[in-house]
C-alpha cells in the first residue's frame, strides 16, 4: 500500500485558522461505513444519532501551553518548545535557533520567573534542557508558555482555552484531541441524559502526530508512541455496551488508537495504560471501536489511513472530495465527520 493511495488536492483556503464562535456550531458530515452514503449536518445534531446503551469515549488530556519565548543570557531571542518531561525539571525540547543553543547556554523566561540550562543534543537535534524554578512547574508554564499550534494554523490564537477540550483534565499533550473541541458542557449533559455513557480515557498527543509519513510504502512507517490511561469506569462501561451490543464510539484517533491498543481480543477493556506506538491502516481489524468522531485530515497522514480502515479508502477519498465541494473548514479548528 502506497502513501500516494491518500493522497488529495485540498485548496489551502479551506484550512480553518481559528475556531468558530460557538464550539458545536461546526458542520457535521456523516458517513456510513458500510454503504459510502453521505449526509450533510451540523454537529448539534450529533446528539440525535446517538442510541441509548451506546458509549461515547473522549480524551481528556490537556495541552501544555509548551512554547516558551526567551532569551540567552548573553542576549538574543530563543523559542524553546517543550516536547517530554523526563523527570527532575529535566525535558527533552526543541529550540529555535538551534544553533545559538549548544550545551551549557544558559536561557531566561519571563524576566527570571524560570530559568534554564542546555544540557546537552540528542540524536535528531532535539535538547535536553533543566529548567531551574520556584514553585509548581505547571503554574509558572500557564502564565509564561504558548499553545503549540500546529504549523499549518498561522493565526494567533486569542483565547487559548479554545485550544482546548471543555472537558480537558490531564496536563501533558503538545497538541489538542481537536475531535473533541466540537462539545460543550451542556451538549456533554444532554448526551448522558438521553441514556448515552459517557466515559474519558488520557492520551498524551505528542508532535509526531503531526510527523509527516515519509516512507513510500505505508507499511514502512515508524508510528511515534504516546502513553495512555484506561480508568477503572471506562473500562466497565465499554466492556458494559460491548456485551450488550451497544456501540462503542470514539472521538478522535487518539481515544480511537488507545482503545484499539489495550483492548481484549472480544472487544472488551481492563483498567491500565502504557505506552502505544500502534499504527491502524486498511486492513486492520477493529476489535473495539464501533463508531468515530473525527475532523478532517491531512493528505497522505497516518489520521487519514486510520479513517480508512475504518470506513473503506474509497469512501474515505469520496467523503473528502465532497467536504472540498462543499467548502467544509479543515483540520484542528474545522469541521468533523461522523463514522458510523
Amino acid at each position: 500500500m502506497k502513501k500516494s493511495d491518500f493522497y488529495f488536492d485540498l485548496p489551502e483556503e479551506l484550512i480553518a485558522q481559528t475556531p468558530l464562535l460557538q464550539r458545536d456550531a461546526s458542520r457535521l458530515m456523516s458517513l456510513d461505513k458500510q454503504t459510502g452514503e453521505i449526509e450533510h449536518r451540523h454537529f448539534k445534531d450529533l446528539k440525535a444519532m446517538l442510541k441509548p446503551g451506546d458509549c461515547l469515549v473522549l480524551n481528556n488530556s490537556r495541552v501544555l501551553p509548551a512554547r516558551l519565548m526567551g532569551a540567552r543570557s548573553t542576549g538574543g531571542a530563543i523559542e524553546v518548545l517543550l516536547l517530554r518531561d523526563l523527570g527532575g525539571g529535566r525535558w527533552e525540547c526543541l529550540t529555535r535557533p538551534g544553533r545559538k543553543t549548544k550545551p551549557g547556554t544558559e536561557l531566561i523566561f519571563g524576566e527570571g520567573a524560570l530559568r534554564a540550562t542546555v544540557a546537552e543534543v540528542c540524536e535528531g537535534g532535539n535538547r535536553l534542557i533543566d529548567f531551574h524554578y520556584s514553585g509548581i512547574f505547571l503554574e509558572i508554564l500557564e502564565k509564561l508558555g504558548r499553545m503549540p499550534l500546529p504549523p499549518y494554523i498561522k493565526a494567533e490564537l486569542q483565547d487559548q482555552e479554545r485550544y482546548q477540550t471543555v472537558y480537558s483534565r490531564v496536563s501533558g499533550s503538545a497538541a489538542a484531541p481537536t475531535a473533541g473541541l466540537h462539545f460543550t458542557k451542556e451538549m456533554l449533559s444532554e448526551i448522558e441524559e438521553s441514556g448515552v455513557l459517557v466515559r474519558y480515557i488520557t492520551l498524551h498527543v505528542g508532535l509526531g502526530t503531526f510527523r509527516p509519513v515519509k516512507a513510500e510504502n505505508v507499511e514502512d512507517h515508524d508510528m511515534h508512541s504516546e502513553y495512555c490511561i484506561i480508568p477503572e469506569d471506562t473500562a466497565a462501561a465499554v466492556t458494559q455496551t460491548k456485551q450488550n451490543g451497544g456501540r462503542v464510539i470514539a472521538v478522535g484517533t487518539t481515544s480511537c488508537r488507545t482503545l484499539e491498543s489495550f483492548c481484549n481480543a472480544d472487544g472488551t477493556l481492563d483498567e491500565g495504560g502504557g505506552w502505544t506506538n500502534i499504527f491502524i491502516y486498511p486492513g486492520y481489524h477493529f476489535k473495539c471501536v464501533d463508531a468515530l468522531v473525527t475532523n478532517f485530515h491531512l493528505p497522505e497522514s497516518t489520521l487519514i489511513m486510520l479513517i480508512s480502515a475504518l470506513a473503506g479508502r474509497e469512501h474515505v477519498l469520496n467523503a473528502y472530495q465532497k467536504a472540498i465541494e462543499e467548502k467544509y473548514r479543515f483540520f484542528s479548528f474545522g469541521d468533523a465527520m461522523f463514522i458510523h
